[in-house]
Parts: structure tokens; C-alpha cells; sequence
């Protein structure tokens, strides 16, 4: 490597450094800008309709009309679903502790005296003073994890507000932000850079779309399978079943554990039933709902998703897990593009050794699907081949 390029390789590891110090702004500013590409959708959509309808509307309008109707939306809905939620949340506490604690001493009572089916296994309960310990240091952290969430509101407030600012000035002039992200790149990657970056913002609307119609989905059928079974709070069970949907693998099973608490306390065969209903209500989400509606939707194995939750939480903390699906569909559409269609696809040259063995292995196969005395013509045609030449050059004369 020459100097200049060692120059480079430290100004990229150095880049790296810095920016790995300001991830939590970075964090920010990329929730802004996916929060700004759903409101772009609908100033769009707004300007779609007028235009249809020949009434000239600039941006600014149709920016100003977006923003007001998502402001009146969330006026009504702090209005008329916030404050029934708060109320059957607060009572929904003590219960899921009641729950929970009546779960643990049946399960204490089942280990004394197993039924008769049961392999003998020597399993002790664990004792009631140790169990008692652990609750209440589980408690202590608890509430010393709420203590610090009150103590760190105003942080919190400050970073919704700076969220909400960067928004609006992303929303106003997109086309100016683009134009700056596109300046990091060479000169001759930048009409390249600005396709990518359309095709990203495709894909995270059609996962902004596809989820928020699951979660819509996933909230109805806990709402009417829990009113089947006359399970209380059922609007707290609904709403919460569809905020914890936007976090995947990890959100349905946490979702499931109030209703489970609460419907313990009237009978074992209830609280089973509302697992059965949460199981089947995640595999129609999954095998039914989720591919008829979200096919246009990144398509993310399960694994790959599991994979990058654990990895941005693990580097990134509570906002990195709600922010995974994003950051994955992100990475997933530039691998696909600038690394595997722009570097893999058109790297047509290898190392002279890689080149040489896959001529051996192809004409070694070659060899063994198509006989050698296929490839080369036998003496009788070859014979017959010259006379038929031989006397269309006759006819000729």
C-alpha cells in the first residue's frame, strides 16, 4: 500500500472513532428521519389528491395540512384511549404480581406432590425465604430502574423534542438533505448512492405500512379473543399486544404475559386458554396476515431479524432494539446493492490458482456428463460429411 492510501485507511478508522462517540445523536437523527419519511408519504399523497382535483398547493401547504391532521389524530387519541389505558394499567399491576405470585406457589404445591405420571425427579422448591430475597432485590432494581426513568425525564423530553424539531426540518426541504448525505460520496457513486437511497426509502415505507396494518390486526384478535374469554382490561391487553408487535420475537411473548397474570387469578384452565389464543393470534400475524399484506414489504428472515435485535441492542441499548428493523432493512439494502451488485456481481477475475482449478473442475465434469466420442465426430461422418460437400461444390459448378 502506497502512503495515500494508509492516510485514507486512518481517516476512515478515525471517522469510525467519532462517530461511534455521537451514536446516540446518530440514533436520534435516524429516528427523525424515518418519522419524516412517513410524513413525507402522506404530504405526497396530500398533494396527489389536489393536484387531481387542479387546486395548486405548494410543499409548505401540504406540509402544514400533514402535520395537522397527525396532530389532531394524536389530540384524540391522548383524549379518548390514553386515559382508559392509564386507569386499567395501574390496576393491571397489582394483579400480574398476584398472578404471578399465585403461579409460583402452584407450581411449588405440583413439585411436592407431582401426579402419578410424572418421572421421579428429585426437584426441591426453592425455599420461601430465598424466593423472598430474590423478589425483593428484583424490587429494589425496579425501583431504583424507575427512580432513574424519572430522574432522567427531562433528558428524555428534551430528546423527543429535538426528535420532533429535526422532524419537521427534514419534512420541509428533503431534497436538500439528500443532496448534503450525497456529497460523502465519490463523484462517480453519486447518481448510484441517490438510486439506493430511493430504494431505501421504499422499503422502510413498506415496513412502516406492513407493520403498523399488523399491529392493527394483531390488537383486534387479542381484543375479541380476550372478550371471549372474559379476561379484564381487555383495552390494555389490545393496546398493548400492538406496541409490543413493533418489536418482534420478543414483543408477542411479553405482551402475553399480563393477560396470562390476570387470567390465572380466575382459573389455571383460563390463563392456558389465553395462551393458546396468543399463540394463534401470532402464527395468522405470521403465516396469513403478514405475507398477504406486506408483499412489498423487506423481506428479513427470522433469524436475521433475531440476530439484529440482539446485535444493536447489545451495542446500541433500548433505543438500538426499537430501532433494529429499521437499521436492518437499511444494511440489508445497501449489502444487496453496493456490495453484492456492485462489487461481488462485476469482480469477474480471481487469483490465477482459483481460475486454473475451476477450468479443471469444469472440463473434468464436462467430460463425465458428455462421453468424449460425443465431442468429436466419428470417421464415417466426418467421411460423409466431406462427400455431401463434396457434391453440393459439384452442383455448384
Amino acid at each position: 500500500m502506497k502512503l495515500g492510501d494508509w492516510i485514507g485507511l486512518l481517516c476512515l478508522i478515525l471517522a469510525c472513532v467519532i462517530l461511534w462517540q455521537f451514536r446516540q445523536i446518530l440514533l436520534l437523527l435516524f429516528t427523525a428521519v424515518v418519522l419524516a419519511i412517513a410524513l413525507n408519504s402522506l404530504v405526497r399523497w396530500i398533494q396527489q389528491i389536489t393536484s387531481q382535483r387542479q387546486i395548486k398547493l405548494t410543499r409548505g401547504k401540504a406540509v402544514l395540512i400533514a402535520l395537522t391532521i397527525v396532530l389532531i389524530g394524536a389530540t384524540l387519541f391522548i383524549s379518548l384511549v390514553l386515559p382508559p389505558f392509564i386507569n386499567q394499567f395501574q390496576k393491571l399491576i397489582p394483579k400480574v404480581i398476584e398472578g404471578l405470585s399465585l403461579l409460583v406457589t402452584w407450581m411449588t404445591d405440583w413439585l411436592r406432590d407431582p401426579p402419578p405420571w410424572f418421572p421421579d425427579v428429585n426437584l426441591e422448591p426453592p425455599k420461601f425465604s430465598e424466593l423472598s430475597q430474590q423478589i425483593g432485590s428484583l424490587s429494589q432494581n425496579l425501583l431504583e430502574n424507575v427512580l432513574a426513568f424519572f430522574s432522567n425525564s427531562m433528558a428524555v423530553l428534551l430528546q423527543v423534542l429535538l426528535i420532533l424539531i429535526f422532524t419537521v426540518m427534514f419534512l420541509a426541504n428533503p431534497p436538500a438533505y439528500r443532496n448534503l448525505l450525497l456529497l460523502l460520496f465519490p463523484s462517480f457513486y453519486r447518481r448510484r448512492a441517490d438510486m439506493i437511497l430511493a430504494r431505501c426509502e421504499v422499503d422502510l415505507l413498506g415496513w412502516m405500512q406492513g407493520i403498523c396494518f399488523n399491529s392493527l390486526f394483531v390488537a383486534g384478535l387479542c381484543a375479541f379473543g380476550l372478550s371471549l374469554l372474559d379476561v379484564q382490561y381487555v383495552l390494555t391487553h389490545a393496546l398493548l399486544a400492538g406496541v409490543f408487535n413493533f418489536v418482534p420475537n420478543i414483543g408477542p411473548f411479553a405482551s402475553a404475559v399480563f393477560p396470562v397474570s390476570v387470567a390465572l387469578l380466575d382459573s389455571p384452565v383460563k390463563g392456558v386458554s389465553v395462551i393458546v389464543l396468543y399463540v394463534i393470534v401470532q402464527n395468522l400475524e405470521s403465516y396469513w396476515f403478514s405475507p398477504m399484506i406486506m408483499h412489498k414489504q423487506v423481506s428479513l428472515l427470522p433469524a436475521a431479524t433475531l440476530a439484529a435485535q440482539l446485535f444493536f441492542t447489545t451495542f446500541l441499548g433500548f433505543l438500538g432494539l426499537v430501532l433494529a428493523l429499521p437499521l436492518a432493512v437499511i444494511a440489508k439494502v445497501w449489502i444487496e446493492e453496493a456490495y453484492i451488485k456492485d462489487v461481488l456481481d462485476h469482480w469477474n477475475s480471481g487469483p490465477a490458482f482459483l481460475v486454473e482449478a475451476e477450468g479443471i473442475k469444469g472440463s473434468a465434469l464436462l467430460e463425465e456428463i458428455v462421453p468424449q466420442e460425443a465431442l468429436s465426430p466419428s470417421s464415417d461422418e466426418s467421411s460423409s460429411d466431406e462427400s455431401k460437400s463434396s457434391e453440393s461444390l459439384e452442383d455448384g459448378c
